[in-house]
């Protein structure tokens, strides 16, 4: 199969697991990396030996097919639209955008162009969370009832080198660790049709003890606790939390709880983990075995590498900006909810996305 040219704009922390897991798929060609910061750009560019360039003629690139939006959530939708401007698919890190407003041009920019638009995460297609799927819908665990997804930490400022936008408009454990937990919970269950959800706000500043900038002070503008509950349409319910404030915490990443046993579903910003079930009467949880690949190790631009496939097949693509819209939608609901005292209807209803074969060569998605 032909390759499909990318290019890499934004070359901050992720760019490097990006380019890093970029040499696993063959159908990936990147043609060069920009960033609105030269020197950015070139470091990047020595590292993985490839052209650093102007954002402008990286856009120009007759050889790019798609850009990949590394840049600041802030900035997703600017480039995004650009991108499209310029006759590119375009792949986002996530969140699509801060608010479903943002968001609706540029699916409208990109349908209306006939341009292909997908977003990160794309951890729901590594190898553990597609065998949770396969249980799930081989009924496994029966009926899927309720469920619990918790991510508490205290927070980023103790490892990031630049955390200052984690607690700026477009930040908080919601936008930025909620697309993990809400994408893997819709691969399992199927779109959200209602959320009830409560904010808070520790603190208006925060310390940063990581290198380079320990010791600084950064101003807070987001809540920093999100909780709440999602129904969705199946009918199952699940309670989620998100938090920069919690020292610790004993709770696992997400257990779904079925009508015939339990299944603990591992850490969703990984591809693999021990899953784990547990039927009606049993003692103890056992491990299930993985059956799915791209489980052990470094897959974080496979949904960039899936959509090149449908880009040559004429298949939709598994991480569609149909599939991040619904997961900002219910996102955004937490805020709505939270003001109003009220459920929030989430309007959207994305298909879930089709799941992977078991038995796929390393670097193919068909």
């Amino acid at each position: 199969m032909d390759t499909v040219g990318i290019g890499i704009i934004g070359c901050g922390n992720i760019s490097g697991a990006y380019l890093t897991a970029a040499r696993g798929f063959p159908i990936l060609d990147v043609r060069g990396v920009a960033d609105i910061d030269a020197a950015a750009a070139e470091a990047r560019g020595r590292e993985f030996d490839l052209p650093a360039v102007p954002v402008d003629d990286l856009l120009a690139d007759p050889s790019v097919d798609i850009i990949v939006n590394l840049t600041i959530p802030l900035a997703h939708v600017e480039v995004g639209l650009a991108a499209i401007a310029a006759g590119k698919h375009v792949h986002s890190e996530k969140p699509l955008a801060v608010t479903t407003a943002d968001a609706r041009p540029l699916l409208e920019a990109a349908a209306e162009r006939d341009l292909r638009v997908g977003c990160a995460p794309d951890t729901f297609l590594g190898g553990a969370h597609q065998t949770c799927r396969k249980l799930i819908d081989d009924g496994a665990i029966g009926t899927p009832i309720a469920g619990t997804a918790f991510f508490m930490c205290p927070g980023h400022e103790r490892w990031h080198p630049s955390p200052a936008f984690y607690y700026l408009r477009g930040g908080g454990p919601m936008l930025d660790m909620g697309p993990y937990y809400i994408t893997d919970l819709v691969n399992l269950l199927g779109p959200v049709a209602r959320v009830a959800g409560m904010r808070s706000r520790l603190r208006s500043e925060r310390l940063i003890t990581s290198e380079p900038l320990n010791g600084t002070q950064i101003p807070v503008e987001v809540p920093t606790h999100v909780t709440g509950t999602l129904e969705f349409v199946s009918g199952a319910i699940v309670t989620i939390a998100m938090s920069f404030d919690v020292a610790k915490h004993g709770h696992r990443p997400i257990e779904l709880y079925g009508s015939d046993g339990a299944m603990a579903v591992p850490d969703p910003n990984h591809f693999g983990g021990d899953i784990e079930i547990a039927m009606t009467g049993d003692e103890d949880w056992r491990i299930v075995p993985t059956e799915h690949g791209y489980a052990d190790g470094n897959y974080r631009i496979i949904g960039v590498a899936d959509m090149a496939y449908a880009i040559r097949t004429g298949r939709p693509h598994r991480a569609s900006g149909d599939l991040a819209f619904h997961v900002l939608e219910v996102m955004e609901a937490f805020e709505a909810s939270s003001e109003s005292g009220a459920h929030v209807v989430i309007e959207s209803r994305p298909e879930r996305p089709a799941p992977l074969p078991i038995e796929l060569v390393d670097g193919a998605l068909d």
